[in-house]
């Protein structure tokens, strides 16, 4: 009898959340448009301002792999010492994953990007100071934990401030920065040394800290925290000081009372039922993008030359075609790129077809890697900073990234053994998750296009 009196207490607080998006969609060609008349140079700053932390997360990513025989032949290293030196970034983002969304819950989406960017600086700092593997390693771990919170409350933060008919295409510069500043960092370390490199990894951090005193804290943080005032003040100075932002303040402000009403979430009321459908889509996109071979990267000029433009790209069509069409294109071309790889690799180890193999391998490789940056790419971060109620997002969005960095980690560290094993089967094992990707996607996987954050977690309970 108390389990009835007590489910029905719980759906009484979800229906409100069921019923506004209802509410919302019958005002669609009323107040919503007031969004439109302010202007949105504020919200263009802040995001640059904030990918200014994904530039940072592509140059620390970048920052290895043109100064391997730089670092050993300087520091006296083994090829273990310094693979350590490359594994650990991984470590310390996990730790930072892990971490991300208290922390931005607590301290608020700026101050971690602040803490973020102090965590790098002092990275770089031990890494250009080092004389041995333990100073290196340590600015190494420093560095990951760092890039470990940008990558959960850079995205977030862009999709808080962004009106809804933008958020997809300027959340979608967040991993456009991070190939731009992995493509970078390796581009310059061919022409510099490696601790002048380490030094130019601190200039995105500066400009990070310097531009967060001009741009806003996120409204719906400084709702959900109950510091009204200053919510009202930065969504006016985000819209415009002529947008009229009534509606958009009272549709945050009672979304966020209504979530008041429950209690706070922990890590394992995620999956309560009525968190269960978001975390199965946030954790399904980010297993999928890794599982799908993204990790195991081949070619890295030719990579960066082809993915920061039709990562561009992807970025106008996000709000125009939408989330799940870009989705469903992009893992079949993930498949096709995989299949044909794996069918070059099969036809060049049986002695068959020597003409097919060079012609099937490039072009595998490039539909790949165009298929992966148009959609799988950017969409999974997009789509984890949309779907979560902000009472659950600090602990979904920690689960979720540390679910990414998990599956970097394992493709990465299982690629070369598979490799040994079967180098057609690799890529038709990837070749496999990746149609996989097609299927949950169409089956599991809600369009976000054209709606606000409220009507999308509202919609998630339905």
């Amino acid at each position: 009898m108390k389990q009835d009196v007590e489910k029905g207490e719980k759906e009484e607080l979800i229906q409100p959340l069921i019923e506004q998006q209802n509410i919302v969609a019958c005002k669609e060609d009323g107040s919503h448009k007031n969004e439109n008349r302010g202007t949105i140079g504020m919200v263009l700053l802040s995001t640059f301002v904030a990918v200014c932390g994904s530039f940072e997360f592509g140059s620390c990513v970048g920052y290895s792999a043109p100064t391997q025989s730089a670092i050993r032949n300087d520091l006296h290293l083994s090829i273990s010492e310094y693979s350590l030196f490359g594994s650990v970034l991984t470590i310390g983002a996990m730790a930072g994953a892990v971490t991300s969304g208290r922390i931005a819950d607590f301290i608020g989406r700026k101050e971690a990007m602040r803490m973020s960017a102090t965590f790098c600086i002092t990275g770089w700092l031990a890494v250009y100071f080092s004389k041995g593997a333990l100073p290196l390693d340590t600015g190494r771990v420093f560095t990951g934990y760092g890039i470990g919170v940008f990558s959960y409350v850079v995205p977030v933060y862009i999709a808080e401030i962004t009106p809804k008919n933008l958020r997809g295409g300027l959340t979608t510069v967040n991993q456009l920065m991070i190939v731009t500043g992995s493509s970078v960092a390796f581009l310059i370390g061919t022409i510099v040394t490696w601790r002048t490199l380490a030094l130019t990894g601190l200039i995105p951090c500066i400009f990070l800290l310097l531009g967060l005193f001009f741009i806003p804290e996120s409204p719906r943080w400084l709702a959900k925290v109950g510091r009204k005032r200053e919510f009202e003040i930065a969504l006016q100075k985000l819209r415009g000081k002529d947008a009229d932002v009534s509606d958009e303040a009272a549709e945050i402000q009672d979304y966020i009372e209504t979530l008041q009403l429950l209690p706070k979430a922990k890590m394992v009321d995620l999956f309560e039922r009525r968190y269960i459908r978001p975390v199965i889509v946030g954790v399904g996109l980010m297993v999928f993008q890794q599982l799908g071979g993204s990790s195991g990267k081949v070619g890295t000029i030719a990579y960066a030359c082809l993915q920061v433009p039709i990562t561009i790209v992807g970025a106008f069509l996000m709000d125009k075609s939408g989330r799940r069409p870009l989705l469903i294109v992009s893992a079949t071309g993930t498949f096709l790129g995989c299949f044909l790889t794996g069918i070059s690799f099969y036809l060049k180890g049986h002695q068959l077809l020597h003409a097919w193999v060079p012609m099937l391998a490039v072009s595998g490789v490039l539909i790949y890697i165009g298929s992966f940056s148009i959609g799988m790419g950017a969409v999974p971060w997009v789509m984890m900073s949309e779907i979560f109620p902000i009472n659950i997002k600090g602990a979904a969005g920690s689960l979720v990234t540390l679910v990414n960095w998990l599956g970097a980690w394992a493709v990465s560290y299982t690629f070369n053994l598979l490799m040994n094993l079967s180098s057609s089967g690799t890529f038709l094992f990837y070749a496999g998750f990746c149609a996989l990707t097609v299927l949950f996607v169409a089956k599991v996987v809600p369009e976000t296009k054209g709606r606000t954050l409220e009507e999308i977690q509202a919609s998630m309970n339905t």
